[in-house]
């Protein structure tokens, strides 16, 4: 598997900044309120958001790229061929009524 920058500088700041600024509320949130769980996951949320930035790797975006990526193989594969693009042209319009 082969790991490539696939998100730009400015998009990298961006993640960067919000990824702060979501550590740091979720800190110090979780100082008034320990016992709350939730401040801890959107604080590991916050530093996976900055780490995307350091690194400019983003795996969602990786999964949606490749998604993507097999749509149009599949599309390519099962497209009809020109034989047939012809014969549905001879069929004439299509009306629904």
């Amino acid at each position: 598997m082969k790991i490539a920058p696939n998100i730009g500088i400015l998009n990298a700041l961006i993640r960067i900044t919000f990824g702060l600024t979501i550590v740091a509320w979720s800190t110090s949130k979780m100082i008034k309120r320990p016992w709350r769980d939730s401040y801890l996951f959107i604080a590991f949320c916050g530093a996976m958001k900055v780490a995307e930035g350091i690194v400019r790797y983003c795996p969602l975006t990786a999964l949606c790229e490749r998604w993507s990526d097999m749509v149009k193989d599949h599309q390519h594969a099962t497209a009809p061929s020109d034989e047939t693009e012809e014969l549905a042209d001879l069929d004439g319009a299509y009306n629904p009524t």
